[in-house]
């Protein structure tokens, strides 16, 4: 069952419930998670927040995807501040058929390289790396964050997971680093979080390969925590869920004692932004007429997915 939530504005921490699709709005109170990009609701059962990513067109992350993100992370803060919503685990997915997240927003990237726009390429990065590192936290509270991958994810849709305390993902889905084809790198976190789980030598040669990885490698390697069957990530979520909920304190702990050893600081993601930024300023026209096509050609394979 899941149910959605209104909360009071500060200084009432009264609990507002709803039936799914009740009205939300009230006097006094406002909708928690209201959004056009996001389907957020809550299973009070396994105090869990499930939230899918619900584009309609090519499924990336766009400033206006980034800006519901944050209101999305403010809203969970809220609701655990409040006493609104017992949250002990946060699922995001995504609706979009056989895709996680394609990544970046190329064609932003084209326009702001083009109008040598440093600045706007610096603000759009360190927006995404705010949000893995709010992510990797846990928000500051006893939360574990849990991506559920039953699509392709490719560029910052992989970086992004690798913020999230557990991965399931479904087999047959994709991952890859896609950007060093076109004489970039993945400047939003991939270098920061795959050095940490697997190695610098092992993270720079994942990055520079440029190649796809199946959910079995990244099981392999510790990245992917559980496999589910296609269809059935949802299903293997739950089964997780119900399995460790009793240990949840311990296993908060645990990730808080792995952030501890290997510690990673917001000024580490944003440096390499800024990295990332000065690289692409330097990309050749050729360069982008190769993120070009590798746009329309990521665009005609979702057309065809949606047929």
């Amino acid at each position: 069952m899941t149910v959605q939530y209104s909360v009071n504005a500060p200084g009432n921490e009264n609990r507002k419930e709803q039936r799914p699709g009740a009205p939300l709005a009230q006097p006094g109170s406002r909708r928690l998670f209201n959004f056009d990009d996001l389907e957020v609701q809550f299973d009070p059962e396994l105090q869990t927040l499930w939230t899918y990513m619900i584009q309609k067109a090519r499924p990336s992350f766009t400033p206006a995807l980034l800006a519901e993100f944050e209101q999305w992370q403010n809203g969970i803060e809220l609701a655990c501040s409040t006493g609104a919503m017992p949250i002990r685990y946060v699922v995001l997915g995504s609706r979009f058929p056989n895709v996680f997240s394609l990544g970046g927003d190329l064609d932003l990237f084209a326009a702001h390289i083009r109008n040598g726009d440093r600045d706007a390429l610096v603000r759009y990065g360190r927006a995404c790396v705010r949000l893995l590192y709010r992510n990797m936290l846990g928000l500051d509270q006893s939360i574990i964050t849990i991506c559920l991958v039953q699509g392709d994810a490719l560029g910052g849709g992989f970086e992004a997971l690798l913020s999230f305390n557990v991965v399931i993902a479904e087999r047959g889905t994709s991952f890859g680093l896609p950007e060093t084809a076109f004489g970039l790198f993945p400047g939003m976190g991939a270098h920061c979080f795959l050095s940490r789980r697997l190695g610098s030598a092992h993270a720079e040669r994942m990055i520079m390969s440029g190649r796809t990885y199946s959910a079995e490698e990244l099981y392999e390697m510790g990245i992917v925590h559980a496999l589910a069957s296609p269809g059935n990530g949802r299903a293997e979520v739950e089964s997780y869920i119900r399995q460790n909920r009793r240990r949840h304190s311990g296993h908060c702990a645990i990730y808080q004692a792995s952030r501890s050893v290997n510690p990673l600081a917001l000024s580490e993601l944003e440096g390499v932004v800024d990295l990332w930024a000065e690289a692409a300023l330097r990309l050749s026209e050729t360069d982008l007429k190769l993120m070009r096509r590798l746009v329309a050609a990521q665009t005609r394979l979702l057309g065809k997915a949606s047929v």
